[in-house]
């Protein structure tokens, strides 16, 4: 009986060690869990975005809760308008209509040749350097009447230029032509050196190749005869014309 004491003795000193760890690590493992029940919720999840619960960031906003409203988007192009015309942009001009003879300074209006109502044609070209801006040229044919049923002709020519406004579909050009004027008579010719054109016309854009307008245009018509008075003649020109654009 003696002899079984020493070696209750031994076990008791081997497992003793062992029971008291056990008791640490459980100690340890239930102030982990303290820890984490007290942590707060609200920091920044580090456990990867597999393990991310998208539901806790719609526990933000309670049911009743409306979110707030996104912040209104702001842009520059309600006011942007595109331009109908760019440079580069051209035109061809077709115009016919009549000419009013309207005053001649110089002459005796008694002994003149007393013009009558005539016709006039237009062919011209025009570029555009910039949206409004236009140059270009024309030929334009004119014909009237004396008292004694004698025709003048007229056959200017020049280079045409201009500014265009443009209201939606309105399109109202102001131009000038400065050129030379042939003329001829019976059997008189007379080259002249100087012909001025200013007018201003109204076009309605029917179509992307096509506008249609009324052109009131004035001429003025100088006459420097090497031998005789200097004659400076005035037309007024009502006419109607079909452009072309490509």
């Amino acid at each position: 009986m003696l002899r079984i004491w020493p070696f209750l003795l031994i076990l008791l000193l081997i497992f003793t060690p062992l029971f008291s760890q056990e008791d640490l690590f459980e100690e340890e493992i239930l102030e982990n869990e303290v820890l984490e029940d007290e942590a707060p919720h609200d920091e920044p999840w580090d456990g990867g975005l597999w393990y991310y619960d998208e539901d806790d960031d719609e526990d933000e906003y309670e049911e009743d809760e409306e979110r707030p409203a996104p912040p209104p988007i702001e842009t520059d192009w309600y006011n942007y308008q595109v331009s109908l015309y760019s440079r580069g942009d051209r035109s061809f001009n077709m115009t016919l209509g009549v000419i009013f003879p309207m005053y001649f300074s110089g002459i005796d209006q008694e002994r003149g040749i007393g013009l009558s109502l005539g016709g006039t044609g237009t062919l011209g070209y025009s570029y555009f350097l910039t949206s409004n801006i236009f140059l270009g040229g024309e030929l334009t044919g004119m014909f009237s009447f004396s008292r004694m049923g004698n025709t003048l002709f007229i056959v200017p020519f020049g280079v045409r230029g201009g500014y265009q406004f443009v209201f939606r579909r309105l399109e109202i050009p102001i131009s000038l032509m400065i050129g030379m004027a042939p003329q001829l008579f019976l059997n008189e010719s007379y080259f002249g050196w100087l012909i001025l054109k200013p007018g201003i016309s109204f076009f309605w854009r029917q179509s992307a190749d096509w506008s249609f307008g009324l052109n009131t245009i004035w001429w003025f018509v100088p006459q420097w005869p090497r031998t005789g008075p200097n004659v400076y003649g005035n037309f007024f020109e009502l006419t109607l014309s079909a452009r072309y654009h490509f």
